[in-house]
């Protein structure tokens, strides 16, 4: 396993290592991939925007320098942008197509997919109450509560004050609060979506 910082690494793969871009990978995928199931409610969906996020980043490695020690704030912001893409891609389909049938349960007495089952559906009713939030708020609780960057890599990846992001997370603690009530079903924050891939 490399000690390599990820601004070295990213030096690298900028220069055409894909070894080193492997390493990046294997070292933030997890957290992209759990950042991006807590964007979209659907661990298949934060599978294909975790490969997007990835794949974006590799086409951009040659553009883009990395000025913090951390490329983690980046890919987030990256994941964040996919997954704002898709949404709008989904919208206009939607429009264009009319209303699609919701998706039937398939029965499955597996612990462990009824754990994920679980999971969605309380990820769902969560990210239905922070969809309620402004941007900048649900952008801040995302990266420094569910994905457990610092407030001020936030800010970094944010283009905004370390006291802009502090603030942000803390309406939007408060006005979940105030949204999810005393809803016993619906897991705390920092307890959802962290699935072992």
């Amino acid at each position: 396993m490399t000690t390599e910082d990820d601004r070295a690494l990213w030096t690298r793969a900028a220069a055409g290592s894909g070894a080193a871009f492997g390493v990046l990978f294997d070292r933030h995928a997890k957290a992209v991939y759990n950042h991006c199931f807590r964007l979209t409610a659907s661990w298949s969906a934060a599978e294909d925007h975790l490969q997007a996020t990835f794949l974006l980043a590799w086409r951009k490695r040659g553009r883009f320098r990395l000025e913090r020690e951390s490329a983690l704030p980046w890919l987030l912001a990256v994941a964040t942008n996919v997954v704002r893409g898709e949404r709008r891609t989904v919208a206009r389909r939607l429009r264009l197509v009319g209303r699609v049938p919701a998706e039937q349960p398939v029965p499955d007495h597996a612990d462990a997919v009824a754990a994920r089952v679980d999971d969605q559906r309380r990820m769902a009713d969560l990210l239905a109450a922070v969809d309620r939030l402004p941007r900048g708020e649900r952008e801040a609780l995302a990266l420094c509560v569910w994905s457990g960057v610092s407030y001020a890599d936030a800010a970094g990846a944010l283009g905004i004050a370390e006291s802009s992001v502090r603030a942000r997370v803390s309406r939007a603690k408060a006005r979940l609060a105030v949204l999810l009530g005393a809803r016993p079903e619906v897991a705390p924050l920092t307890q959802l979506a962290v699935e072992d891939r």
